[in-house]
Formats: C-alpha cells, sequence, structure tokens
C-alpha cells in the first residue's frame, strides 16, 4: 500500500505540506465532495481528451487503471509501463499499482491510498488520488518570484487582479465567491473577451456563468463548476477553486512569458534611448561651445588699434563684459559636457555597450584643445589693449606737448623774418646802428636760446612717428615748418649781423647800459619762459616713487626763486641806472630800448604769472601725490584680498585631493558629503566677487603692477574654474561608482575593500596607480597573472596606454569580473519569444507586445529580413540585437 499522507519529497516540501494533508473529515461535507467530483472530473476530461476519450464517473471509471495510466502519460509527457488487459481484480490492482508507482517516482510520497481502494471504488481515496496528480503536475511547478506552488499561484492571482475594483483575492475560497475575481484575470490577459465594468458585485452568479462560458469557448478551459455549487455553500472548496484556478494560471502562462520577454526588450531598448538621448545632447552641447569658441577668437585675436585712450577703454569694457557676463556660463558648460560624457560612458560600460566616439572634433580633448587656444588669445587680448592704452597716453601726451612747444615757438618766430630783413640801418646814425647791432647780437643770444626747443620739438615728432600716432601727418608738417623757419632765420640772422658789422665802424655811439641790460633780460625772460613751460607742463607717473620725484623736483626749482629774483631785480636796475644817466645828462630817450625789445615792464609780468602759477603746480602735485597713496592703498586691498583666496583656492585643491583618496562611509554618504563639501565652496564666491571687484577698480584707476602680492586676477580666475572643476569631476565620480554598485550588484563592504585595497597600493596618493602597483594589487586579490591576461586586464582598465589606472578603472573591472548583465544572446531570446520561435518578427507583433514607443523604435530601426522563409513585412530581430550591444552598426 502507498501512504498518501506522507510529505512530498524535498523540492516541495516548503510549499506543498499543507495541500497534502487529505482531511478526511471535510468529505463528510456533501457540497465540497460535490464540488470536488464535478472539478476534477472536468480537470481529466480537459487531460484526456487528447487522446480521445473521457470519463463519466470519477471513481467508477479509475477502477481498472487503464485511463489513470492514460491520464498520467497525457500529463507527465512520458510512457508508462504496458497495462494488463484481463478483467480479473489482480490485472486492475496491477494497472493501478503502475500507476501510483509512476506518480511515487515523480517525488510524492503517498499515505493510506492503496490500490485496492481505487478499484474497488473508494470515492475518498479517489479523489484524494486525484488532488495529489493535480497538486505535482498542475501546481507544484508553478513559480512567481521567490514563491511556488499554492503560495506562488496565490502571488500571481493577486498581482493580476491588483488593478481591478472589488476585487481582493487572499485565499483559495471565500475571495471567488462573486466572481469577480474570475473575470478580473480573464479582462487582465483578454480585455476584449471581457467588459469588466458592466459586471456588478451583487450578481455573483451572473458573473461566475460569464467567467466559465467565456474560459470555455475562448479559452479551451472546461467548465468545472456550477455557479449555484459556489454561491449556495458557505464556503467554497480550496482544491476545487486551486484546480480551477491551475487551468487559468497554464492558459495564460504563454502570454506571462511574453510579457517577461517584453520586459526585458523594454528595460533593453529604454537604456538604448537614453543613451541615444545623452549622445545627441553632448553632439548638440559639444557643437554649440565649439562654435562659440570659433566665434570668439577672431574677435580676441583682433588687433585693430584706436586713435584715442576712450576708444580703447571702450575695448577693455567690452573685454571686461565678456570675462564677467559671457564667459562664466560657457565654463559651466564646458564641465557640465565633461560630466556629461564620463556619466554616458560609465551607463554605456556598465550596460555592456561599446564606449561612446563623438563626432570628429567634438572630442573632451578637442574641446580641452580649443578652449586652451581661447584662453591663450584671451590672455594675449588682455596684455595688448592693456599696451595700447599705454601707447595712445603716451602719444596724447607727446602731441599736446608738442603742439605747445610749436605754439610758443611760432609765437615767439612771428615777425622775427620781418625785422631780420628790415634795412632800418641804412638810414641810422651811428648810435643807432651800434643799438642795432647790440640788438641784434641780442636776438642771436635768443635765437641761441630757442635752439634747445626746435630740437625738442623735432625729438617729439620723431617720437610721435616712432609710435606710430594717428595725426603723425600733420605732426610732420609742421614740425618740417619750424625747421624750414628755423633754417632761413639762421640765414637772415647771419646776413644781417654781417650788414651791421660792416656799417658799425663808422657808428661809435653805443648805449653800454641798454646793451648790459639786453645780454641779461634775454636769457632771464628765456629762463622766465622756460620756468612758465615746466610749471604747466603736463605729467603721467604711475607709482608714488615718480610723483615724489617730480616734487623734489619742484622744490629744488622754488629754492631758486630767490636767486632768480636777485636777478630781476638787478636787470630793473640797469634800467633805473639807464633813466637816472639820462636824467643826469640831458639826454632825451628816443624811447624802447635799441638792443632788445624785453621792456621791465614785460618781465615783471613774466614773474607775476610764474609766480602764480607756482602753488597751482603745487597743488596739481599734491593731488597726484594723493591719487598714488589712493592706487597704493587699492593695490594693498587687492593684495590682501588676493593673498586670502590664493591660499584658500590651494588649500581647498589639497584637500579635495585628500578627500578623493580617503573617501569614509557609503557612497551616498560621501556624495552628500561632497555637495555639501561643494556649497561651502560656492558660498566663498562673493570673496572671489569682491576680488574682481579690487580687479576692476584696480584697471579703471589704470595701475598696471603691484608689489604686495605675486597673484594675479588671471592666476586666480583659473585656479578658481580648476577648483570648481575638480570637486564637480569628484562628485561624478561618487555618482558613477553609485551607478556601478547599483547596475552590478556590489555591496557596501565589497566597495570598502576596493576602496582600501587601491589607497594601500597607491603608495603617492594620487587617485592612480603604475601598472607595477596594479599588478601587486591584482595578485593581492587572488588572481594569478601571467603577461598575457595581464596585458588583457590593463587594455580594460588603461585602454589609451597612459600608463595609470583610476579606482573607477578598476571597480568597472572588478564590476564585470564579478557580475553579470544583458547580452545580445538574451535580447535575441526575447524577442524569439515575442515572435512564437520564428527567426523573424512583424511590426504587428511587436507593436502588440511592446509599448508604443518602443516598438515604432525597433521598427524603425530593423532591418528587412531577408531569410527563405521570410513573409511581407518580416523584420530581422537578430541583427538588430547585436547592433544594440556593438556587433554590428545599426
Amino acid at each position: 500500500m502507498v501512504d498518501y499522507h506522507a510529505s512530498n519529497n524535498q523540492s516541495s516540501t516548503g510549499h506543498m505540506e499543507q495541500e497534502n494533508d487529505w482531511d478526511r473529515d471535510l468529505l463528510l461535507d456533501p457540497a465540497w465532495e460535490k464540488q470536488q467530483r464535478k472539478t476534477f472530473t472536468a480537470w481529466c476530461n480537459s487531460h484526456l481528451r487528447k487522446s480521445g476519450t473521457q470519463i463519466e464517473n470519477i471513481e467508477e471509471d479509475f477502477r481498472d487503471g487503464l485511463k489513470l495510466m492514460l491520464l498520467l502519460e497525457v500529463i507527465a509527457g512520458e510512457r508508462l509501463p504496458k497495462p494488463e488487459r484481463g478483467k480479473m481484480r489482480v490485472h486492475k490492482i496491477n494497472n493501478v499499482n503502475k500507476a501510483l508507482d509512476f506518480i511515487a517516482s515523480k517525488g510524492v510520497k503517498l499515505v493510506s491510498i492503496g490500490a485496492e481502494e481505487i478499484v474497488d471504488g473508494n470515492a475518498k481515496m479517489t479523489l484524494g488520488m486525484i488532488w495529489t496528480i493535480i497538486l505535482r503536475f498542475a501546481i507544484q511547478d508553478i513559480s512567481v518570484e521567490e514563491t511556488s506552488a499554492k503560495e506562488g499561484l496565490l502571488l500571481w492571482c493577486q498581482r493580476k487582479t491588483a488593478p481591478y475594483k472589488n476585487v481582493n483575492v487572499q485565499n483559495f475560497h471565500m475571495s471567488w465567491k462573486d466572481g469577480l475575481a474570475f473575470n478580473a484575470l480573464i479582462h487582465r490577459h483578454r480585455p476584449d473577451l471581457i467588459d469588466y465594468d458592466s459586471l456588478r458585485k451583487d450578481d455573483p452568479v451572473t458573473n461566475l456563468n460569464n467567467a466559465f462560458e467565456v474560459a470555455e469557448k475562448h479559452l479551451d478551459i472546461p467548465k468545472m463548476l456550477d455557479a449555484e455549487d459556489i454561491v449556495n455553500t458557505g464556503r467554497p472548496d480550496e482544491k476545487a477553486i486551486m484546480t480551477y484556478v491551475s487551468s487559468f494560471y497554464h492558459a495564460f502562462s504563454g502570454a506571462q512569458k511574453a510579457e517577461t520577454a517584453a520586459n526585458r526588450i523594454c528595460k533593453v531598448l529604454a537604456v538604448n534611448q537614453e543613451n541615444e538621448q545623452m549622445m545627441e545632447d553632448y553632439e548638440k552641447l559639444a557643437s554649440e561651445l565649439l562654435e562659440w569658441i570659433r566665434r570668439t577668437i577672431p574677435w580676441l585675436e583682433n588687433r585693430t588699434q584706436e586713435k584715442t585712450v576712450n576708444d580703447m577703454q571702450a575695448k577693455q569694457e567690452d573685454f571686461r563684459d565678456y570675462r564677467c557676463v559671457h564667459k562664466p556660463p560657457k565654463v559651466q558648460e564646458k564641465c557640465q559636457l565633461e560630466i556629461s560624457f564620463n556619466t554616458l560612458q560609465t551607463k554605456l560600460r556598465l550596460s555592456n555597450r561599446p564606449a561612446f566616439m563623438p563626432s570628429e572634433g567634438r572630442m573632451v580633448s578637442d574641446i580641452n584643445g580649443a578652449w586652451h587656444t581661447l584662453e591663450g588669445a584671451e590672455k594675449g587680448y588682455e596684455e595688448w589693449i592693456l599696451s595700447e592704452i599705454r601707447r595712445l597716453e603716451r602719444l596724447e601726451h607727446l602731441a599736446e606737448k608738442f603742439h605747445q612747444k610749436a605754439a610758443i615757438h611760432e609765437s615767439w618766430t612771428d615777425g622775427k623774418e620781418a625785422m631780420l630783413t628790415q634795412k632800418d640801418y641804412e638810414t641810422s646814425t651811428l648810435s643807432e646802428v651800434k643799438a642795432l647791432l647790440r640788438k641784434h647780437e641780442a636776438f642771436e643770444s635768443d635765437l641761441a636760446a630757442h635752439q634747445d626747443r626746435v630740437e625738442q620739438i623735432a625729438a617729439i615728432a620723431q617720437e610721435l612717428n616712432e609710435l606710430d600716432y594717428y595725426d603723425s601727418a600733420s605732426v610732420n608738417a609742421r614740425c618740417q615748418k619750424i625747421c624750414d623757419q628755423w633754417d632761413t632765420l639762421g640765414a637772415f640772422t647771419h646776413g644781417r649781423k654781417e650788414s651791421l658789422e660792416r656799417t658799425e665802424k663808422q657808428l661809435e655811439s653805443i648805449d653800454e647800459l641798454y646793451l648790459e641790460y639786453a645780454k641779461r633780460a634775454a636769457p632771464f625772460n628765456n629762463w622766465m619762459e622756460g620756468a612758465m613751460e615746466d610749471l604747466q607742463d603736463m605729467f603721467i607717473v604711475h607709482n608714488i616713487e615718480e610723483i615724489q620725484g617730480l616734487i623734489t623736483a619742484h622744490e629744488q626749482f622754488k629754492s631758486t626763486l630767490a636767486e632768480a629774483n636777485k636777478e630781476r631785480e638787478a636787470i630793473q636796475a640797469i634800467q633805473a641806472e639807464v633813466q637816472k644817466i639820462a636824467q643826469s645828462n640831458g639826454i632825451k630817450l628816443s624811447g624802447a630800448n635799441p638792443y632788445t625789445t624785453i621792456t621791465p615792464k614785460s618781465i615783471d609780468s613774466k614773474w607775476e604769472k610764474a609766480m602764480d602759477m607756482v602753488p597751482l603746480r603745487d597743488t596739481a602735485l599734491q593731488g597726484e601725490l594723493n591719487k598714488q597713496n589712493s592706487n597704493d592703498s587699492l593695490r594693498a586691498k587687492f593684495a590682501t584680498q588676493a593673498n586670502t583666496v590664493g591660499a584658500y583656492i590651494k588649500a581647498k585643491m589639497e584637500e579635495i585631493g585628500r578627500i578623493s583618496i580617503e573617501m569614509n562611509g557609503t557612497l551616498e554618504d560621501q556624495l552628500t558629503s561632497l555637495k555639501e563639501y561643494q556649497k561651502t565652496i560656492m558660498s566663498y564666491m562673493p570673496e572671489i566677487n569682491t576680488l574682481e571687484g579690487y580687479h576692476q577698480l584696480i584697471q579703471e584707476a589704470l595701475i598696471f603692477d603691484n608689489q604686495y602680492t605675486s597673484y594675479t586676477m588671471e592666476h586666480l580666475r583659473v585656479g578658481w574654474e580648476q577648483l570648481l572643476t575638480t570637486i564637480a569631476r569628484t562628485i561624478n565620480e561618487v555618482e558613477n561608482q553609485i551607478l556601478t554598485r547599483d547596475a552590478k550588484g556590489i555591496s557596501q563592504e565589497q566597495l570598502y575593500e576596493y576602496r582600501a585595497s587601491f589607497n594601500h597600493f597607491d603608495k603617492k596618493r594620487s587617485g592612480q596607480m603604475v601598472s607595477e602597483d596594479f599588478r601587486a594589487l591584482l595578485i593581492s586579490t587572488g588572481n594569478s597573472l601571467g603577461e598575457s591576461e595581464f596585458a588583457r586586464i590593463m587594455s580594460i582598465v588603461d585602454p589609451n596606454g597612459s600608463g595609470a589606472v583610476t579606482f573607477q578603472a578598476f571597480i568597472d573591472f572588478m564590476s564585470r569580473e564579478t557580475t553579470d548583465t544583458d547580452t545580445a544572446d538574451q535580447v535575441i531570446a526575447s524577442f524569439k519569444i515575442l515572435a512564437a520561435d520564428k527567426t523573424f518578427i512583424t511590426a504587428e507583433e511587436l507593436r502588440r507586445e511592446l509599448p508604443p514607443d518602443q516598438a515604432e523604435y525597433c521598427i524603425a530601426r530593423m532591418a528587412p529580413y531577408v531569410g527563405a522563409d521570410a513573409v511581407p513585412g518580416a523584420l530581422d530581430y537578430m541583427s538588430f540585437s547585436t547592433a544594440l550591444y556593438g556587433e554590428s552598426d545599426l
């Protein structure tokens, strides 16, 4: 005799133990026994009809064992031993025993069920045996997630009916009594067969009949129960319901496989679509950034000279606007571009896709090269602007000085040609001729004194030409006119002197006092004119030392005024002596001094003017000294801020270097800490803005040097940008590690071990290892490496051949070696399920099994199938799947 009440074998112990206990008392309930007879009979006939037979009475038709053996052959798909055809009791018992032995061979230990009871038509034992067969062949192999058998079947029902109102499947008896759960199962898989919204919870008979009739007509599930049997029973029989529901599960199992396959394809396609979008975004952003650089560099390389300082300062303001307004967003775009590129490459590695190769000229290295060229042009443009401003300042100063000296000289030469060419000595007396001769000598002295001014005018004109002054033509013309006139004056002076000397022998009356006056007045007058010219002279200084030099020179000039005043008084005394002698000797003076045009009144007038100019010069020099003191203070402010910012940037760069090597805690904690650290750094931005404000004031004040600091604004800008880029890269590296961990299933403990091992062998604490250190790391993890195997690993972790291995590359390698990802073969197998084992798939099948957007994505990219079994509209899913993983081009 075979025991039925023993547990099933170990493969089903965890899930089938409850169902294998045949409670004899339950069979005393006639309603339950009726439901089981009807359900089990219908279930058996659903399989026996495949062999062209059926049963009418479950306890009578299995008594000879023949249909029982046939039933087992149909449901197991195996041949049983040949049955005995005799009519005797022993033949029937032998046949039933063969069936029971086959059941036992499938891992089912039957208790209290013997062949004799079946042959004798024991209904209770027969129903128990059929329930055992149903459990083993219809329910035991059901598996949903981590559950199987009854729990798996219940979980499957709960998942499928969860979205439906008034359905809450918690068991296999009362949850099915109103019929809505049966209808929900059918509607979930075949919504075209059921109008679920028309069903009412208070009409269970209609609901049950509707589900049973639709299942029998369209799903090939025989009607196993009557609606009235379920409704009129206080609690429907659990085994009857389970048997009926298992038929629904097996009817829809094909759809379940198709759904799983579709989910796999959707997952793969979603990854591919996201990666393609990231590639398109990268290409677009890279193109826009490169185009901006291409447009900007010619502007920075333009060296068109301006004519005035104001025009060049306008260019400087445009350049400042470019640095503060237009460039910072591009710095952010460049940083974001590198982060997007690194994230995309990480996602491609994690999804087993080939690395992304941007279009020609759009690699990160190309962008960095273009950016380097841009910054070089930017530095050159700024230096050019400053040098041009200095040049134009110098030119404007020289031009004004030239015109000032030229005007003074032209004023002095006005009328000199007429004076030198007149013939007044021909009708003059001897004394008048002598006077004319002395006057001419005084003029020669004056002429010699003006030689320096003419030479200065010529030198200034030459310097303006050398500095490429825009109005050099007019300067040259005026200078040439002055030089030509000077040569003419020289010739006329020489000619007049010769004429006077010829006449001098005949004229003896010369007034020595007038002559002495003229000789002393002329140089003194020239000195006063020079002093006045110096007092009005413009000056440009760039530091305190230069203005203090001018002040010292001015003080020295003022110290000579007392002596000059004595000379003025002495000259005036000569004129007073002339008047005294004339009066004493009754001489009638003809009027002006015949030897000079310089009168005592003109000397006094010029002296007063010169004295008035002295305090004005004092004020101007003191104002410039105050300005230079202010500039020096501005230098000190900038230097103090620059030294603080420079030290901060250096400290933070070193700190980030340590953080990137000595990270503790979970990756999420590290990421949070890094982002908080990034916020801390960004909170320092007001200090940078303050420094930028000082820098702008320095440029506006035309300060070109600063002895208080070695930092320049350009140096600090580059350092700040590098600091922001470094922290952004570090955050991106941790985010990529999280992606790697989540995608590859790496535990936090593994990551700690990887980080500890990497840091141990990273002897330089640089975040990278040379190949020999990396070999030692691999050996420490238990890898036995030959040269060829090590070369293969290095080609993976260091594809560029740089000789260094980063921590991210090390994690990628370890995760690739220890985890699995989707492959092209898995995707092909999934498509094959959707295509019902065909070597091609149609657009209609894709649209039926996949979401609309991903179905159209596949249709647009799949090539037509060209095999011998091709049909119109057939698509090649195999080449499409391999292309997803880089084995061929889409």
